[in-house]
């Protein structure tokens, strides 16, 4: 199943079961919130599940692009991206979090054709404060998919202060052979789904308190299921990554985890400008600098004439189209350009800086702030063009 078929498959299903599309917005989240990027579906319904009506109803559902920039370093493994898109439902006061699961279930198993000897769930034990999630404990349980209790890894929050609530979670077996132990005790038991009951507000002091309006809220990882169901090894071998590992290898031969990280950022740094976030040295701009120059290192490890200016243009249109973006490819693939020039020009001045006497020994912190407040040198980078002089 192609993502754009299990995107309408899936949308299509909750529409049957009341829910409203909304459109999907871009990664920049709305304003007041304080995170740099939309990190999951429910941001820019934070307004609406905090209590105020949604002109479209109480039960949604939609496709959200969203980046983690707390995933980076794991990103090359079989799951993280650093751009993906969220599946999501919600429910706005209106059903609850069993009824939830069971949709979810069903879509799974008889809308995608799941085995659903290849599932398992968790819930949340209890903690002391509240009790344990019986609720989704029985429906499960109903349902014959196993199902193991956590505390911490199934209580959700968003952040210190705010909704808050058990969340059950569904596990699917990517291993050979039947399903063996349980999600906690075997990483083959990969997180596709998560459905959470905000039940409670934390306060100031950590203290508990009731919501008067109780949410469901779910979310599921586009690529990752894809790749579950398209049989892949990891989010890189799914459709979405058809193009990019059609014409990356072709240009820069790479090993596997190089290649990975290097089509998760060329195609993150697409849809950010594509979102019209700018390089800086600050902020959002940061975040596609950032990025950029990752990539770059590990181009440059091998070949230092490699060039983002080798990519086709209708690669970056593909990655464009995909995430229904105005901007023009060619423009782009300029900007891409012009902060590869910028840190090349970087790279001569560090290793000419570096090369002073003075920073021949290990660095102490002033160095590093020196570096950085002077010549304006991360301390990634310092790190990066040391490791590779040695």
């Amino acid at each position: 199943m192609h993502t754009e078929q299990l995107i309408s498959t899936f949308v299509e299903y909750y529409e049957e079961r009341g829910h409203r599309r909304i459109t999907g917005s871009t990664l920049l989240p709305p304003d007041g919130d304080s995170v740099l990027f939309t990190t999951s579906g429910m941001h820019p319904l934070t307004p609406h599940l905090e209590g105020r009506p949604h002109p479209l109803g109480k039960r949604l559902v939609n496709v959200q692009r969203c980046l983690r920039t707390t995933d980076l370093d794991e990103v090359g493994d079989a799951t993280h991206l650093t751009v993906f898109e969220m599946l999501g439902t919600w429910s706005l006061g209106d059903y609850e979090g069993p009824l939830s699961l069971d949709w979810g279930y069903g879509l799974l198993t008889e809308g995608l054709g799941i085995d659903p000897g290849l599932l398992h769930a968790t819930a949340f034990a209890g903690d002391g404060r509240t009790g344990p999630d019986t609720a989704s404990v029985e429906l499960w349980q109903g349902l014959g998919v196993p199902i193991e209790l956590t505390v911490d890894d199934n209580w959700w929050s968003n952040g210190p202060v705010g909704p808050c609530g058990p969340d059950s979670e569904i596990f699917l077996w990517s291993g050979e052979g039947p399903p063996r132990s349980t999600p906690t005790g075997d990483d083959r038991w990969v997180e596709v789904w998560n459905h959470v009951t905000m039940t409670h507000r934390r306060l100031g002091d950590g203290s508990l308190v009731p919501l008067p309006q109780r949410n469901v809220d779910t979310g599921l990882g586009l690529e990752r299921l894809a790749s579950l169901l398209q049989g892949r090894s990891s989010v890189f071998a799914c459709d979405v990554f058809d193009p990019w590992r059609r014409h990356v290898p072709a240009l820069w031969p790479l090993d596997e985890p190089s290649l990975r990280l290097v089509c998760d950022h060329l195609r993150s740094a697409v849809v950010v400008l594509g979102d019209g976030v700018r390089p800086a040295n600050t902020g959002r701009g940061y975040v596609l600098r950032r990025l950029v120059r990752r990539l770059l290192t590990v181009l440059w490890r091998d070949d230092p004439s490699r060039s983002i200016g080798d990519l086709p243009e209708e690669l970056v249109q593909h990655t464009l189209d995909h995430f229904r973006q105005d901007t023009r490819p060619g423009d782009v693939l300029r900007m891409l350009r012009e902060e590869e020039h910028r840190f090349s020009r970087l790279l001569d001045r560090g290793r000419q800086v570096l090369a002073r006497s003075r920073f021949q020994g290990p660095l102490t912190e002033d160095d590093f702030g020196y570096l950085h407040d002077t010549h304006g040198l991360p301390r990634d980078l310092i790190t990066s063009l040391r490791r590779h002089e040695d």
